[in-house]
């Protein structure tokens, strides 16, 4: 099944989720984590991304943040490639870092702004990273510290999630604090990272009493928020999911990846290019292909002379994959 479009607005506020490929490390060692934190807020300054909570944890990292003007993709593919260039040339390896595409969840800020806040806060301590809420206070790789003012980030917005809790400074941080330690008893909350319809209007209890009452729902898996908020969302976004990206546009746009996904995988371009048949050159053709025509909607013809292959080669990977 073909994958779903981003929904990709600048200004929408967004759930960010990345993991190491097949569940593995994503930092090595302090000096990896403060890369990760250096670049991540440079290219929210860069990019003018709104970041408001994060946790980075040994093999996965999460983001909520407000895309900027250039939109949520192009944030997190500064910030993953160049992650990933830097992090495989200091440990001299190869390959991929991240599964291929990170999840992202549109959010519907009114009801949800703050538990998503605290969920992201608390990765650290579920973890077992921090021992407690004191020492998640002073935990150097999350943005709980950051609000309580303890580590400071001037890239990261802790006056929009104190503002929640009042005007004076003080007593907004005892509120918000008050608030996490409550929120701590809630457990992992997989309504907030994904299930669709169960996660749009609140859980299985709310769904049968739907079905029972015969009602219908609005509901995406790309969004949390409830019916209404989502049917919203997509229409706004209809007709930019539908209509594709010009042909200028769109080579443009499959050349960047291009030349961003060899270097995350520490591949030549040429060799791409050139019909080496490595496996990971192969892999690699495979997922661009599937890019460029599923998201970008290009031609075979158009994907194929950027990756080095035959159209019927770009139409076989399409059928492999059942499409």
């Amino acid at each position: 099944m073909p994958r779903g479009a981003r929904l990709d607005a600048p200004g929408t506020l967004h759930h960010v989720m990345v993991r190491g490929i097949e569940g593995n490390s994503i930092v090595a060692d302090d000096e990896d984590r403060m890369y990760f934190v250096s670049r991540m807020g440079k290219v929210a300054a860069a990019t003018g991304t709104s970041i408001y909570a994060w946790a980075l944890l040994t093999n996965h990292a999460h983001i909520l943040l407000k895309s900027g003007a250039a939109g949520l993709s192009t944030f997190m593919r500064k910030l993953l490639t160049g992650y990933a260039t830097g992090y495989n040339l200091r440990h001299k390896r190869h390959g991929h870092l991240f599964q291929n595409r990170y999840k992202s969840i549109v959010c519907e800020e009114e009801p949800y702004f703050l538990r998503l806040v605290s969920y992201i806060h608390l990765n650290p301590l579920r973890a077992g990273l921090a021992e407690s809420l004191e020492d998640l206070e002073r935990y150097p790789w999350g943005g709980h510290a950051v609000v309580m003012n303890r580590i400071r980030h001037e890239w990261q917005d802790r006056n929009y999630v104190r503002g929640y809790f009042g005007k004076r400074e003080s007593s907004a941080l005892q509120a918000y604090r008050e608030f996490v330690a409550e929120e701590s008893g809630r457990g992992r909350q997989p309504e907030l990272t994904g299930g669709g319809l169960i996660r749009s209007i609140g859980g299985w209890s709310e769904v049968k009493s739907l079905r029972k009452r015969q009602e219908k729902q609005f509901s995406d898996e790309r969004i949390l928020g409830s019916g209404e908020f989502v049917k919203e969302i997509l229409d706004d976004v209809e007709e930019s999911v539908k209509e594709r990206l010009p042909a200028t546009a769109a080579a443009t746009e499959a050349g960047e990846r291009l030349v961003s996904a060899c270097e995350e995988a520490g591949i030549s371009v040429q060799a791409l290019q050139g019909g080496s048949r490595k496996r990971e050159c192969t892999e690699l053709r495979k997922r661009l292909a599937l890019e460029y025509v599923l998201e970008l909607g290009m031609t075979y013809a158009g994907s194929a002379r950027l990756l080095g292959i035959s159209a019927a080669a770009v139409n076989q990977i399409l059928k492999r994959c059942g499409l």
